[in-house]
């Protein structure tokens, strides 16, 4: 890729002359540019201008062999572009100095355009600022060529060198801002096209424009491949700011760059992650340590994840399996995954009104009353459940004497009127309670 380069002719002034220049610069002021070297500033201007191609040939040749991003970079066009910079550069530091003036921001009107290839092209602020440097050190070699050859010009040289540093100064003022606003560009760009990705696979649209068809090729999204869906919201809405930062901070947590898309969408942030070969689990186990690491900066969200889906198709039946996991926490912080809920959790989830009006008025009655003084004997009926209806292994798990939990299962079952002792009626009272609980959050 890289275009061969002419080797520069140019005299070489010994690096002693060279650093007594700068230095005798350094205490030149600007007044020095007066009549008494106005003719050796204009041979030396009229120098560097009849070398404004070689130089900024050899300027390019430079960042390619100093700055690596460049050389590995497969763009055509690219060293023309470069090159093309240099001359400008150089040309606004001649009209400066022929209109003896300071250099201006207006005098770098095309660093902007500049600024948004290396963007896209993927360049680094430190790299493109870098190879700005490196075009003005070589403009310097060659202004002390023409002192070379013109030894009569060496006090102008003392009043060019100011100029040169000054549109150094401005120009890489003018790059860093060009390049900062270029960058916002394009993540604003990026984040409005994800915005629109992710709203046409909810709707079930396969994507038709060519850049998000580009995007959703580039995140690793396919139409057979599987994937999951995670939806994450806050119990609890802030302020604006800190809610709009506390988004920031989980949309961070999930992202995997180049893996997935994920985005802000009105007060939920919302994922599409395509499933490793690896599996399942070890996706949820990063999405569990990402949202673990939020709470140390005091950020608690509530995450559902959807089961395995083959292919974006099915993003829309996934979103909504998302967010019934995300209920299913009831707004405690967390990640609860669809694929790790009971039949029983879904189905509570997934009830109706007429489900809770089924209750019988005595069980919800019974339900609400205890969750009101603390939820004891409804967390001793889940536990007596979870160990497979064995009295002294639920009395375990909750650090209390087998007789006390003895005590609470009679006193559900007076207060119900369910045998908790008949496992049909004890899944009709565990339904029941779950329901009436789901409901009250």
């Amino acid at each position: 890729m890289t275009e061969t380069s002419t080797p520069s002719t140019r005299t070489s002034i010994p690096t002693s002359a060279r650093a007594g220049l700068v230095e005798a610069s350094v205490a030149v002021p600007t007044t020095r540019r007066g009549t008494g070297t106005a003719e050796g500033v204009d041979l030396l201007a009229d120098w560097v201008r009849g070398r404004v191609d070689e130089l900024a040939e050899c300027a390019t040749s430079s960042i390619w062999e100093q700055v690596d991003v460049y050389s590995t970079l497969e763009d055509r066009s690219l060293r023309s572009e470069v090159q093309s910079h240099c001359r400008q550069v150089f040309g606004a530091f001649l009209s400066s100095v022929e209109d003896r003036r300071d250099p201006e921001r207006g005098d770098f009107p095309w660093t902007g355009r500049h600024a948004m290839r290396r963007v896209d092209l993927g360049v680094a602020l430190p790299d493109f600022m870098k190879a700005f440097r490196i075009g003005q050190i070589e403009l310097w070699d060659g202004i002390l060529d023409g002192v070379a050859h013109h030894p009569e010009t060496k006090d102008a040289a003392l009043t060019i060198v100011g100029q040169v540093m000054r549109t150094i100064e401005v120009g890489s003022t003018a790059a860093a801002e060009a390049y900062l606003e270029a960058q916002q560009f394009q993540l604003a760009d990026s984040a409005r096209l994800a915005r629109d990705l992710l709203d046409d696979l909810l709707e079930g649209r396969p994507p038709a424009v060519q850049p998000r068809v580009q995007m959703l090729a580039d995140v690793g999204i396919t139409e057979a491949g599987p994937l999951v869906v995670v939806a994450g919201s806050f119990a609890v809405n802030g302020d604006a700011d800190s809610g709009r930062s506390s988004q920031s901070m989980l949309r961070s947590a999930l992202n995997n760059p180049g893996r997935g898309l994920v985005v802000v969408r009105h007060d939920e942030v919302v994922a599409v992650m395509p499933v490793e070969p690896t599996g399942e689990e070890r996706l949820l186990a990063r999405i569990r340590a990402g949202i673990a690491s939020l709470a140390g900066r005091g950020v608690f969200p509530s995450v559902g994840v959807s089961s395995v889906r083959e292919g974006f198709l099915d993003v829309p039946e996934a979103y909504e399996e998302a967010r019934l996991a995300r209920r299913s926490l009831r707004g405690r912080t967390g990640v609860q995954s669809l694929s790790s809920m009971s039949t029983l959790d879904y189905l509570v989830q997934t009830h109706d009104r007429t489900a809770r009006r089924l209750v019988r008025p005595e069980v919800r009655a019974f339900v609400q009353e205890d969750l009101a003084a603390g939820g004891t004997f409804v967390e001793t009926l889940r536990q007596y459940v979870a160990c497979d209806l064995n009295a002294k292994l639920a009395a375990m798990a909750l650090h209390v004497h087998a007789n006390t939990v003895y005590y609470r299962l009679e006193r559900i079952a007076e207060r119900t009127g369910c045998d908790v002792r008949r496992v049909e009626e004890l899944i009709d009272l565990l339904l029941a309670v779950s329901l009436v609980t789901g409901s009250s959050d």
